[in-house]
């Protein structure tokens, strides 16, 4: 995941001014230089790196603590309100026509996943803002791109509009349009045709298509894996058609996120989305102050519990939890609250939304994810008596599974140690009169 070596930086910087009295030159002279260093490493603009501490120099030396607040802390505060000053400050929403139908162009290079973010887009539209959606494939160039478009247009039966047989991408957007229009929809998406480099054609053809049709939002995909050129780009972009919002791509990877941290501020593009993973679903409206709390490693509880209110059935949620406090708890139970939290996203994402939670490598995620589905794998080869009384799997019943589920007696082991120690945990939870907690308790090893 992105900022994950910034995150680790930032947190041992904060930690080594525990203890001490309050900022000082001497103390804070150190600690900028590192946070310096990470932010470089992180491929921070160095004009925005320097704008950077410049601030947080000022506001923090001579400062006392703030309250009960430690040196440590303090620097946690002022450099949160630094980064969320850098990231925009506050999110900003998409524009839409009052009347009529609202064109938002979804431009940017090869290869940033513009075709899958339109996909995404669309999916975001429709479900959150509760418009009519449709998708225009205006990349005649690549053959693939239109083909890819129009599965995903299918996937999420949303109306698309296409023409393999013109080599004029501006005709075919003002048909979508105007067919956008007789169909009354709120919202026509339109993917662009993308170029290795920014040239004149590429240009010139945007511009003709944004007079063509009445452009509410001119979005633009960028790379967070592009590192310095993500800020080049939505440069050059802007000064010939006016880029009204950005969407941060990859977010999901091992990019370092400085391009995030750079662009809002030296282009002043405020940045409106994030893709963080490869699924229709993995698109997340940017709001500065949770990035900037995620980065600090403070987690993003609204963003979760948004994200939960969303995926989770809140019955089956309720049913199950009443089912494992009342100690009837058993491996379906166990496997349907799995189920719950694998609709929440990747394990590494969702500890990034939780406070203090470690970060969890790339190879424990997999392995993780690779437990959470052998999990599932054993239990739907067990009977249906065996999953609702597990004591009752001896040796014979154990080969029996492992046969069916492909995996060995020492795999079977694992799943009833667990499903013994959540049990375990249940009773004493019920026993205290606590509250439920974790997420299932699979082990980052």
């Amino acid at each position: 995941m992105a900022f994950e070596s910034l995150t680790e930086k930032l947190q041992a910087v904060f930690k080594r001014l525990r203890g001490q009295g309050r900022l000082t030159e001497s103390n804070m002279e150190a600690m900028l230089e590192e946070i310096r260093v990470a932010l470089l490493e992180a491929d921070v603009n160095l004009k925005v790196v320097r704008q950077f501490l410049s601030s947080i120099k000022e506001q923090a030396i001579g400062q006392k603590v703030f309250g009960d607040l430690n040196p440590g802390q303090t620097l946690v505060k002022i450099v949160r309100e630094q980064l969320v000053t850098i990231l925009g400050k506050e999110e900003v929403p998409l524009s839409y026509r009052k009347d009529g139908v609202s064109v938002i162009m979804v431009v940017g290079l090869q290869g940033t996943g513009k075709t899958t973010t339109i996909a995404k887009l669309a999916k975001w539209i429709r479900d959150k803002e509760h418009k009519h959606v449709a998708i225009a494939a205006a990349d005649i160039y690549r053959p693939a791109a239109i083909d890819q478009l129009e599965t995903l247009a299918k996937q999420l039966a949303v109306p698309f509009y296409g023409d393999k047989n013109t080599k004029d991408a501006v005709a075919i957007v003002k048909k979508a349009y105007h067919t956008s229009l007789e169909n009354h929809y709120d919202v026509l998406l339109v993917d662009t045709a993308g170029r290795l480099n920014i040239d004149t054609a590429l240009m010139q053809e945007l511009q003709t298509m944004a007079k063509a049709v009445p452009v509410s939002e001119t979005l633009l995909a960028v790379d967070a894996m592009a590192g310095q050129d993500a800020y080049n780009t939505a440069s050059s972009f802007h000064q010939q058609i006016n880029v009204t919002g950005l969407i941060m791509t990859k977010l999901d990877s091992d990019a370092r996120g400085g391009a995030a941290l750079s662009i809002r501020h030296l282009t002043g593009i405020p940045i409106k989305f994030m893709g963080v993973g490869e699924k229709v679903d993995d698109l997340e409206k940017f709001y500065p102050d949770r990035l900037a709390d995620r980065i600090l490693g403070m987690g993003d509880v609204v963003s979760l519990i948004e994200k939960a209110q969303e995926k989770i059935d809140e019955k089956e949620a309720k049913k199950s939890v009443e089912k494992m406090m009342s100690g009837r708890f058993d491996l379906t139970d166990m496997l349907a609250q799995m189920k719950q939290v694998q609709k929440l996203g990747s394990l590494g994402g969702l500890l990034k939304m939780l406070p203090g939670m470690p970060i969890i490598s790339a190879e424990q995620q997999e392995q993780a994810e690779r437990e959470m589905h052998n999990f599932e794998v054993i239990i739907n080869s067990m009977t249906p008596e065996e999953r609702y009384d597990p004591d009752i799997i001896r040796n014979s019943r154990k080969l029996r599974i492992a046969k069916g589920s492909g995996k060995t007696s020492a795999d079977i082991n694992r799943v009833l140690k667990k499903y013994e120690q959540t049990r375990d945990m249940m009773r004493m939870l019920k026993s205290n009169k606590g509250g439920l907690g974790g997420m299932g308790g699979f082990p980052f090893k």
